[in-house]
């Protein structure tokens, strides 16, 4: 059940990046789900790194740690393939 809990809210928190990076209409959930999830372990990190805590259980502040990880990953995917062109 706890496994559920979590894709949900990543998809929420990627779904939401989505659609401040204007990448929604290119991607789909599933792309929303993964973001999401490995957003909140991106966005711990960077957390981590201004002294911060990460992802704390499921709130609105592990909410903005996720959307701004999977922010993060969306800007350095569109870097890397542009770079890459």
């Amino acid at each position: 059940m706890q496994f559920i809990l979590w894709a949900i809210f990543g998809g929420i928190a990627g779904w939401l990046a989505s659609i401040f990076m204007k990448t929604n209409a290119s991607q789909g959930m599933l792309m929303d789900v993964i973001l999401g999830v490995v957003g909140g372990l991106v966005g711990g990190l960077i957390m981590n790194l201004f002294g911060f805590s990460g992802v704390t259980g499921f709130n609105l502040y592990s909410m903005f740690v996720s959307v701004l990880g999977a922010v993060v990953l969306i800007a350095l995917g569109r870097a890397l393939t542009q770079s890459a062109v």
